[in-house]
């Protein structure tokens, strides 16, 4: 909530242009915070009309992200996956680190996402792919796929980042607003907006298969690390 309402000052600032998203450290995002004490954790409940609202919400979060009239270009290294990648699919460019890694995991045992833009991105062959298995690709398939603008090494993420949201800042806010509501459009016409809610109600009945309170119970009892090693397991060799 804090980066939407700091992107959402950005948009506002008049000396801006360009919105960009990069993050520090290892990793661009990891996912939503499900530990058990999260305030913010990606929350199931067994009341299915509570869990279709609190998707919602976070549909509604990445919605405002989408909507903002400036462009946004991400520069994503290390783990973009789960929530991470619900976040760098709502920005305009994308520029991954070859040895970035993306993907949605969770889709393994913990429902399905809650978002969804994979299909007009890589369309449905790889979208079925990437929900299907959980598995992750990096830059370089990312690129290859239409998921990300451009993959290029690590070393020069930042560099490559910044010259794409210097010359889109060339251009005057008016005209970058004008051309990038166009393009949104096209895909709001294409369905997105209907799409991004049955996402959220998809989500919320995949919470109630068993594997989801399977996983829940236990990260409860062993904790998150130990429920992520079970879920992995068994695609180890895959």
């Amino acid at each position: 909530e804090e980066l939407v309402d700091a992107m959402q000052v950005a948009d506002t600032d008049n000396e801006v242009r360009v919105i960009v998203l990069q993050a520090n450290g290892r990793a661009f995002c990891a996912g939503y915070d499900i530990s058990e004490h999260a305030d913010r954790a990606e929350k199931t409940t067994d009341n299915i009309r509570i869990d279709i609202q609190n998707m919602r919400q976070t549909v509604g979060r990445w919605d405002s992200v989408w909507n903002l009239s400036k462009p946004i270009v991400a520069g994503v290294q290390g783990y973009c996956l789960a929530g991470g990648a619900d976040l760098a699919m709502h920005c305009d460019v994308i520029i991954a680190a070859d040895d970035a890694m993306i993907g949605y995991p969770t889709v393994r045992t913990q429902g399905s996402p809650p978002t969804h833009m994979w299909t007009y991105l890589v369309g449905p062959q790889w979208a079925k792919y990437l929900l299907l298995t959980g598995n992750r690709i990096d830059g370089k398939t990312a690129e290859r796929i239409g998921l990300v603008w451009r993959s290029v090494p690590s070393e020069k993420l930042t560099e490559e980042v910044n010259a794409v949201a210097s010359m889109m800042a060339k251009i005057p806010w008016e005209l970058l607003a004008a051309n990038k509501s166009i393009c949104n459009k096209a895909i709001e016409m294409m369905g997105r907006g209907l799409v991004q809610q049955l996402a959220a109600e998809s989500n919320a009945i995949a919470h109630l298969a068993p594997i989801v309170n399977e996983f829940r119970r236990r990260s409860q009892e062993q904790g998150m690390k130990a429920a992520v090693q079970w879920r992995d397991a068994p695609f180890k060799e895959s």
